[in-house]
């Protein structure tokens, strides 16, 4: 049996403007300082890392990776979330969502689509580059405006918007597979891809492309009250990537799902720290070890109650508690008996 690898941080919620998370160094020997083996690495901050260079120059990659290394982390992932969200924004969305992308292109749909796809192709090449074999990033969405039926869907919307997803993002998807990395996308709400159900919807637009995948983030799940055990029997195949995230679940006779526009603090949906939420963290480490899942353990951190710091400190010890080591025997191994053809007819009755 393979091995889950970890503890892992993601950084895009730790990176600022004050030491240590100001810079690539620091950042990484803060992480190591709290025992983290790896870090997932978002590439919008090109102070941390540029992501147009590592796309270039194998020396920059080499570069990068060293520094890692002398703290004694590897790189688990590249992200682009931010990038991925804008491959597809409905323009409901347009003024929210150009925050994230450079200055001179906000307002410019189209320019904003094509630099995001750009982006996402430089980011297979940086993962070639540094020798990473998963990426993780979010789908963008057409559609979540609609994901209430109500007023009842056009027939065929659903159909057309997918076809128009997998359209921008199947050159994206030749190019991750050229480069031999898979693009795993986080299912989250306010992505088209937010379930099982849409995650199929898409693989079957992309004619079931090998590199589609799953980054399983169980919090997203707990929050939709969808059973995170049970996805990980029907999608294990294709989760390529992993983030340790709680969240809590506790409707009120105010508020549930939908959260009432409430800030986080009181939604009855809510992310917390690891171990201070509701997410059987033990069934989900057992039964990614069982199907094989052998990438990163990564942490990221969302709450919105406990301090950032504490809660990586805390999640690092979490995640290596969590960790299981496969087994390389069967319990009953002591009764086993040799192969004798003979003996199993007279077992058999034959």
């Amino acid at each position: 049996m393979k091995q889950i690898k970890g503890p892992a941080i993601f950084l895009a919620q730790f990176i600022s403007d004050e030491a240590p998370f100001n810079s690539f160094t620091t950042i990484c020997q803060w992480a190591a300082n709290l025992g983290y083996k790896a870090i997932q690495l978002p590439t919008a901050n090109s102070r941390i890392f540029d992501l147009e260079k590592a796309a270039q120059s194998q020396d920059y990659c080499d570069e990068v990776t060293s520094i890692a290394a002398q703290a004694g982390l590897t790189i688990s992932e590249l992200s682009t979330h931010l990038q991925g969200q804008l491959v597809a924004v409905h323009p409901a969305y347009d003024d929210m969502f150009d925050n994230f992308a450079p200055q001179a292109l906000r307002g410019d749909p189209i320019a904003r689509t094509k630099w995001a796809i750009n982006q996402l192709m430089m980011a297979a090449k940086a993962s070639k580059n540094l020798r990473l074999k998963s990426h993780v990033t979010f789908s963008g969405a057409l559609l979540w405006h609609t994901f209430y039926p109500w007023p009842q869907r056009p027939k065929g919307l659903v159909e057309q918007g997918f076809q128009e997803l997998a359209k921008r993002w199947l050159p994206i998807l030749d190019y991750f597979d050229e480069m031999d990395v898979d693009v795993c996308y986080e299912l989250h709400p306010g992505e088209d891809l937010h379930d099982g159900v849409t995650f199929e919807r898409f693989l079957a637009a992309t004619n079931n492309h090998p590199r589609v995948n799953i980054l399983y983030d169980p919090s997203h799940f707990i929050l939709q009250q969808l059973d995170y055990l049970a996805f990980i029997d029907i999608y294990h195949h294709r989760i390529k990537a992993f983030h340790v995230k709680d969240a809590e679940f506790n409707p009120n006779g105010r508020s549930g799902i939908y959260g009432g526009y409430q800030d986080w603090q009181d939604r009855p949906g809510r992310f917390r720290s690891l171990g201070d939420g509701q997410i059987d963290f033990k069934s989900i480490f057992s039964k990614l070890t069982q199907y094989g899942f052998d990438g990163w353990a990564v942490l990221e951190w969302e709450c919105c109650i406990k301090h950032p710091e504490d809660g990586a400190k805390e999640g690092a010890q979490f995640i290596k508690e969590h960790l299981i080591r496969p087994t390389a025997k069967a319990f009953d191994d002591f009764s086993a008996m040799d192969t004798n053809d003979q003996r199993n007819k007279r077992i058999l009755g034959i």
